[in-house]
């Protein structure tokens, strides 16, 4: 299954390079892993008290408080000069074809379309998988606990808005091969993007542990081609979404 031992497969530019990041940044640990270790087990195994070695009597060395104090400095502006574009890239929310506001909610997931085409449909998003599956009364389907009654749908190739919130407690809206992420928060407006370069189905989940039914609460976002998108528009409903003046201030950034 896709990103059961790693990373889902990005379908963003910006999931790309969190991708490309998180396997750096893993060689970079697995270095210093092995290095320190490699060291410690040489120096148990060529210095034992077997081979007639005694520790040495000391109570400090300033050349070796000066180099682990250093290096690992040096090690960590290394890695945030390598991370800051893509932190700064991640805040980017100008220029959105398409605004939508995302609210969690115990425990399902809200989506008002507030800017560009789709402007105005509004629609809720459960959890689609049967009972008896959770029960485990009946065989668990292949998207057991991560399909939806009515899944998000943008257009491939469009730069998508996300403007998210909470009703109760706080939420979280991610989807791994998006590379996005964003704590909802009652009574804040946060914001993150994301542009998906291949149509298909993503999935994700709440994820901020926000009551009972946490496990029951997954994302299901549609990326299809203009012309599909424009069917699908024309077949919503449309009534005026709420705005609270927080969300509509967010909304003319």
């Amino acid at each position: 299954m896709d990103g059961r031992y790693n990373l889902q497969t990005p379908v963003t530019g910006m999931a790309s390079d969190l991708y490309t990041m998180h396997t750096v940044l893993l060689w970079i640990c697995l270095v210093i892993f092995v290095a320190v270790f490699a060291v410690m087990f040489y120096s148990i195994y060529a210095h034992r008290k077997s081979k007639g070695h005694k520790a040495a009597d000391f109570h400090e060395s300033t050349a070796v408080e000066i180099a682990w104090t250093i290096v690992p400095f040096l090690i960590v502006v290394v890695i945030g000069i390598y991370a800051t574009p893509v932190v700064i890239a991640q805040k980017n929310t100008a220029d959105a074809d398409i605004t939508i506001k995302a609210t969690g909610m115990q425990w399902k997931w809200g989506y008002d379309y507030l800017k560009g085409e789709g402007q105005g449909i509004s629609f809720v998003s459960g959890l689609a998988t049967p009972r008896d599956q959770i029960l485990g009364l009946a065989p668990k389907g292949e998207h057991y606990l991560s399909e939806v009654d009515n899944p998000m749908v943008v257009p491939v190739g469009k730069k998508i808005r996300m403007v998210i919130t909470a009703n109760d407690v706080i939420h979280a809206w991610m989807v791994p091969a998006f590379g996005v992420k964003q704590d909802a928060i009652p009574g804040f407006v946060r914001d993150t993007w994301f542009k998906a370069e291949k149509e298909g189905t993503y999935r994700g989940h709440c994820a901020e542990l926000c009551g009972k039914d946490h496990a029951f609460m997954p994302i299901v976002v549609r990326v299809v081609s203009a012309e599909e998108y424009a069917k699908w528009i024309a077949a919503q409903p449309k009534p005026a979404p709420v705005k609270t003046a927080a969300v509509a201030a967010a909304v003319q950034k």
